[in-house]
């Protein structure tokens, strides 16, 4: 499997095209990303579509838009477009931390190094190339392009933008995992149509002047608050969003409108969620699951070394949380591989020259949910809810946790596969149910069982996220009460088995609802269970979420009620101090805030160490405490 030659790969110079015999190229992709041949990355997996279908393809991976150009120029024009993608990741979140402040690294690069890509990459690559070769349809992708496809709000900029065609330039987006789209696109470019006449293709969004008159839509129409409205009036921005939810996550969907800049946006309704028989297609191309060799003297992909002995089973989430973009961009109902397909790729991985016996991951968005959907389509097909766990488990949705269970032991029984772990995060709400008929009947102990005792490296990490019910609902996730009863199942089971494995949990501060008080609640909460806090983060407001909206505008989209937001920087840090209660620099801070807000008890909790010292006490209280 190792003995690979320059051509197993995608061509990235002129010279790796001719040793494939071709003088002309029928698309050119642009990538912000290292190129990583592996499914896990999206430049990867277009690529080899497209190779799949019998054109010439090349990739120009980190190209240098500071220059003379010469990286965009290296292929000349190719036949039927360009096709541009950020990466793996919207280049401002890759870029920026939370605090706007700009990371040292790249998860993307060789050597982890940062620098080799733009700000807002999909605009300044998508607007060089049309400087550069105005009459070729430039195509954008992946997730920047998909996530900005309307007016959004820009966290790094602090202000609204329209949708993505207007600044970068570029002829037609595709959004989400856009692979049917492109496969269509491409066919109909190749039959010689132009690109302006490529009006009716799913999953597409592209701009016409706005006196033009627009043609009827065989799907319907949701007309949105134009881009300018939005700018003048926060509640409109924000009602707009209940419509751009419901739409991308509906079995059958309307075509979108919105008004921007002079033109008139339209955004086409979604394919069909992937069947089995695509999925498996998608993920089992002749990819050498290796980064290009013109690497090798660069240092190492961190994305990649992360991730190269995983597996991905399943995409999609109907989870829907308020923070997250997994469902805006991959749908909402979830596409799962064959097991056929999952076990042929653990085979390949075993046969990689580093495997050392471990699978990194076996998962996908949210670990548990693979082969899971409605019982009765039609009931799905009519259904607006943006998610199908929140606020209660829909009685319509399959969680049956057996063929999940299945693959793992499979996985197990791999004669090459030492341990194979579960690293992605878990809905643990899909698996606790106190019901024990139903808890039997569709595996939910079994598969805990099996994934505590076979699959955790030592920690098991997921995500309660808060402890307030009020906060929770805001994010919709589950009560914390459910965090509990996994802890003592986890605790149970490690006990019986005299395992010494450790629960991690994750979460977040800042989130629209969540106040100071709130976080000092989390921080004793989190404390009586005998945690220091290390998995945490403070809220990034990232394009085409419920939380971003909310960030933005101070608004519920569905309600249009008024939400309480900490947006200042100050705000923000002091919010995220309650995490580190345990640092003897934030103390003083802790016990001065909790005095402010009434909440002396809750510094008692959180500043009393021994019987004999209590910290939290009043320096001219320590004194008669007898403390040190």
């Amino acid at each position: 499997m190792n003995n690979y030659k320059l051509t197993d790969w995608l061509p990235t110079t002129k010279k790796e095209a001719e040793l494939r015999g071709w003088d002309e190229l029928d698309v050119v992709l642009i990538t912000g990303d290292a190129y990583v041949d592996h499914p896990a990355f999206g430049a990867a997996v277009i690529g080899r579509i497209i190779e799949r279908e019998g054109f010439k393809i090349a990739i120009v991976a980190q190209p240098n838009w500071q220059d003379d150009l010469r990286d965009f120029k290296k292929f000349g024009k190719p036949r039927l477009f360009f096709g541009v993608t950020s990466g793996n990741m919207d280049s401002m979140v890759n870029h920026y931390t939370a605090n706007k402040r700009l990371r040292s690294n790249d998860a993307y690069t060789p050597g982890g190094l940062s620098g080799f890509r733009p700000d807002y990459a999909t605009t300044v690559y998508s607007n060089i190339l049309k400087n550069l070769y105005p009459d070729v349809p430039v195509v954008i992708g992946g997730v920047e392009a998909s996530l900005r496809r309307v007016t959004h709000y820009d966290y790094w900029s602090d202000q609204l933008k329209p949708c993505i065609l207007v600044d970068s330039k570029a002829d037609i987006g595709i959004y989400g995992m856009g692979e049917l789209a492109l496969l269509e696109l491409l066919h109909e470019l190749d039959k010689g149509k132009k690109i302006e006449e490529l009006t009716h293709i799913k999953q597409t969004f592209f701009l016409r002047e706005k006196q033009l008159e627009a043609e009827k839509s065989p799907w319907g129409d949701i007309h949105l608050a134009s881009h300018e409205q939005c700018l003048t009036d926060k509640k409109s921005y924000a009602g707009n969003f209940r419509h751009i939810e419901q739409e991308s996550n509906k079995a059958h969907a309307a075509r979108l409108i919105q008004e921007a800049a002079g033109y008139r946006i339209h955004i086409n309704p979604p394919f069909p969620t992937f069947s089995e028989e695509q999925i498996d297609a998608s993920f089992d191309l002749p990819y050498t699951r290796k980064p290009h060799p013109k690497y090798e003297k660069r240092g190492d992909i961190p994305a990649y070394t992360m991730i190269r002995h995983s597996v991905n089973m399943h995409r999609g989430c109907f989870g829907g949380c308020s923070f997250c973009t997994i469902s805006a961009h991959q749908g909402k109902f979830v596409a799962s591989r064959s097991q056929k397909s999952i076990l042929a790729e653990v085979d390949q991985i075993t046969k990689m020259d580093d495997f050392k016996g471990y699978i990194s991951d076996l998962g996908g968005p949210s670990a548990n949910m693979y082969k899971m959907k409605g019982k009765h389509q039609p009931i799905c097909d009519n259904c607006k809810r943006p998610s199908c766990v929140f606020p209660n488990i829909c009685s319509n949705l399959d969680t049956d946790h057996h063929p999940l269970t299945e693959i793992y032991k499979a996985v197990d029984s791999h004669p090459s596969v030492k341990k194979a772990f579960v690293s992605s995060g878990l809905r643990y709400d899909l698996f606790l149910n106190d019901d024990k008929e139903m808890s039997d009947k569709l595996g939910y102990d079994e598969y805990l069982r099996q994934l505590v005792t076979r699959h955790v490296s030592g920690r098991l990490k997921v995500a309660p996220e808060h402890t307030s019910d009020r906060v929770l609902k805001a994010m919709r996730k589950p009560s914390f009460k459910l965090f509990h009863k996994l802890k003592k199942k986890f605790e149970q089971i490690n006990t019986e088995t005299g395992l010494k494995q450790q629960l991690i949990p994750y979460f977040i501060s800042s989130h629209p609802e969540s106040t100071l008080e709130d976080m000092a609640q989390l921080a004793a909460d989190t404390k009586e269970l005998g945690f220091k806090l290390e998995q945490v983060q403070d809220f990034t407001p990232t394009p085409m979420t419920v939380a971003t909206v909310i960030y933005y505008s101070g608004f519920d989209p569905y309600t249009l009620k008024p939400v309480f937001t900490a947006r200042s920087k100050p705000e923000k840090q002091a919010q995220q101090t309650f995490f580190f209660w345990y640092k003897s620099e934030n103390q003083s801070w802790i016990r001065n805030t909790l005095s402010k807000l009434n909440r002396e008890d809750l510094a008692k909790k959180l500043l009393k160490t021994t019987a004999k010292t209590d910290i939290w006490k009043k320096p001219s209280d320590k004194k008669k405490a007898g403390g040190t």
